[in-house]
């Protein structure tokens, strides 16, 4: 008989949506590298970022001090529509597996965008309106921060321009018309619409697109277009910042009924999962509170963490945005096409690569094939077709749970499940026809990207 004591989705009522954002920053001993100027290798200033982004959010992204930031009661009103999601336990799974463990997740995908992206996707759209902007532009790798992001601009009758990358933008029509339905531009990626995107096909002619590619010509776009500010889905300050709801709600509904995570798992691109849902809980580990182990899991195809250098970066492939410190494979890293996932960035949040730099965060890399088996395994037990990038921390929460079988110990994981598959069905038809393979760089493709690396003074690697 399966343990009842604890339900098997555990929904907060709708006045624990939290209030404020959590800001681990302030609770950072070493605070995230500063964005430096690319030109003059100097931090940048609220002024020159605001070229590119909405006053608020900069202001937002720079702060490193207030723990709590309030979120606009516009911002919480929209939050009801879809907040708090479900904290599941993974019954099924355990009882598959045969394992001691308690496997839990936060469910991210009750919403049309299929994410958690919107959390983010809502508050930068309300800043943008709130400052008089006439649109916003974008890039999107998988599509559910473009699909997200478009929905808020929708409601909040903004224009959006979307940059996909192009093997996804080919990959995933259905994905595309969504974005469209809602009433956003999408234009694949690289593409002849902008500068930095002829220069990229010049020099890669055939690519696939990348999201560092996306970036520069969102970038171009809004800093060429008055009215117009670039927005980001996932690695910036702010956007862990937003994500930090996931967090807190997962962490109220545990402490309700006096559950404590011993591994907390999320897949890792640019990090905006990852940071959001670890945020309260790394914050009590910072302060000495409590402690918890934190595996981040990125694809093998683009191993940012476990393969990259520690350095300051451009944060697109043309080379426009300011440089960030942080894990990276070089800008004009390109994941192979065959990669079916969205965490195809060549970077990591600054945040976590502090974090993970500090020996704060673990991380694993896991091969494509055996991803989908965990996502197929997780699906046919539990209900829920999973993104394939959501689908990274499932595969590496079954190994945790398969080793406290080995083991006997009775650990308690907790896993982000970012979002739904229902859009990916191209790579779920590839890995069941038997058709998807695994693709790894080798050293010399990543030194190809380290060669990019900006050198200077101070930014050895």
């Amino acid at each position: 008989m399966k343990e009842q004591k604890i339900p098997y989705k555990i929904y907060l009522k709708e006045d624990q949506i939290p209030k404020a954002w959590y800001n681990v920053r302030a609770d950072m001993k070493n605070k995230p590298a500063p964005l430096l100027n690319p030109g003059t290798h100097q931090p940048m200033k609220a002024e020159e970022l605001e070229h590119v982004f909405c006053k608020d959010l900069v202001s937002q992204e720079l702060d490193n001090d207030d723990s709590y930031i309030p979120i606009p009661q516009e911002i919480q009103d929209f939050y009801k529509m879809y907040r708090p999601s479900p904290l599941v336990r993974a019954y099924c799974l355990e009882e598959k597996l045969q394992t001691p463990a308690k496997i839990y997740y936060k469910f991210e995908g009750n919403n049309t965008s299929g994410s958690h992206k919107l959390n983010s996707a809502i508050a930068q759209a309300y800043y943008a309106k709130k400052q008089g902007l006439k649109g916003v532009t974008t890039e999107t790798g998988a599509g559910q921060w473009g699909t997200a992001l478009s929905m808020a601009c929708a409601y909040l009758g903004l224009d959006c321009k979307v940059y996909m990358v192009k093997v996804s933008y080919e990959q995933k029509p259905f994905r595309r018309e969504v974005m469209r339905t809602y009433g956003a531009s999408v234009t694949p990626s690289p593409s002849m619409d902008t500068a930095v995107g002829r220069k990229i096909l010049q020099e890669h002619p055939g690519t696939t697109g990348s999201l560092g590619c996306a970036i520069s010509e969102a970038v171009e776009y809004a800093t060429t277009h008055e009215g117009y500010r670039y927005v980001l889905g996932s690695v910036l300050n702010q956007v862990l910042l937003h994500q930090s709801v996931i967090g807190l709600e997962t962490k109220t509904a545990m402490d309700e009924y006096g559950i404590v995570p011993d591994v907390i798992i999320g897949c890792a691109g640019g990090g905006s999962n990852l940071g959001g849902l670890i945020s309260p809980f790394m914050g009590e580990k910072l302060r000495g509170e409590k402690d918890y182990q934190f595996i981040a899991v990125e694809p093998a195809s683009c191993p940012s963490f476990t393969r990259g250098k520690f350095a300051y970066d451009f944060c697109d492939t043309g080379m426009v945005c300011p440089l960030a410190k942080m894990y990276t494979l070089g800008s004009n890293f390109i994941p192979s096409p065959n990669h079916a996932g969205g965490l195809r960035y060549h970077g990591m949040s600054p945040i976590l690569s502090e974090l993970y730099h500090e020996g704060l965060i673990k991380a694993r890399t896991v091969e494509q094939t055996s991803v989908f088996e965990a996502a197929e395994q997780f699906a046919r037990v539990e209900g829920i077709l999973p993104a394939p990038e959501s689908s990274h921390a499932i595969k590496v929460a079954i190994d945790e749970a398969l080793k406290c079988k080995e083991t006997g110990e009775e650990k308690t994981i907790l896993f982000g499940l970012t979002g739904t598959g229902y859009f990916d069905m191209v790579a779920y038809e590839q890995f069941n026809d038997g058709k998807m393979g695994d693709s790894i760089p080798t050293d010399q493709d990543l030194q190809e990207g380290f060669s990019r690396i900006p050198q200077f003074p101070g930014n050895e690697f």
